[in-house]
């Protein structure tokens, strides 16, 4: 993902038939190359006539679009945040996941929530419970805490540092599981690419370089 604009859809990191049974072909076919494809599209062409912008980060533009001309404004928080979430969804997807975390990130989850199954459940709770489109988020501050969140439409959790997210707006799943939101959770969930997470999280405790504003 370039740091501005203007921006390019990366490629999904797997084969497209790679996660099924649980999230199938066609799922992963209109979900990267429509959807997502469409954020990325969207977002350039907004900013394509503010050049005041073009050197503004992808992280920027979501957490500072108050700060934009009222022309772009809306658009801008709509694409980036689409943007930026499809991109970390995509990333922390693998065929063949560890099945829990490890490191650093293992000992976190034991200390703040108290095991993996307390975690999903908690993750599982908020992706449920966010009424219509939006995500389910579990995040660090910038002492390490982990926490669960979740955001309406494209929202993201900055300046909480995102490690992992459940995309629940129904394009996500509708093709394959119809209204059965709590049976894709589950499926995503055996495909979380925990070494990748946990990689993250380690770097991201290491340095603190981004920490919520007090």
């Amino acid at each position: 993902m370039e740091a501005h604009y203007p921006f390019t859809l990366p490629p999904l990191p797997f084969a497209y038939d790679a996660l099924a049974p649980e999230l199938n072909e066609k799922t992963m076919l209109f979900h990267h190359d429509k959807h997502f494809a469409a954020y990325v599209d969207n977002l350039n062409k907004l900013l394509e006539g503010h050049p005041e912008y073009h050197t503004w980060s992808l992280e920027k533009l979501c957490q500072d679009w108050p700060e934009l001309t009222e022309d772009i404004r809306q658009g801008v928080r709509n694409n980036a945040g689409g943007v930026y979430n499809h991109d970390l969804y995509f990333k922390t997807l693998a065929p063949t996941p560890a099945s829990t975390p490890s490191g650093a990130l293992a000992n976190a989850v034991a200390r703040d929530f108290g095991d993996v199954v307390a975690l999903k459940s908690a993750m599982k709770a908020a992706a449920l419970g966010q009424f219509g489109s939006g995500w389910a988020w579990l995040v660090s501050d910038c002492d390490g805490r982990l926490s669960i969140q979740k955001t309406p439409n494209q929202d993201t959790p900055l300046p909480l540092f995102p490690l992992l997210c459940c995309d629940v707006w129904e394009h996500a799943y509708y093709l394959q599981y119809q209204n059965r939101r709590a049976d894709y959770f589950d499926a995503w969930w055996l495909l979380v690419d925990w070494p990748r997470v946990s990689q993250t999280y380690a770097e991201h405790a290491a340095s603190r370089s981004r920490c919520p504003q007090p």
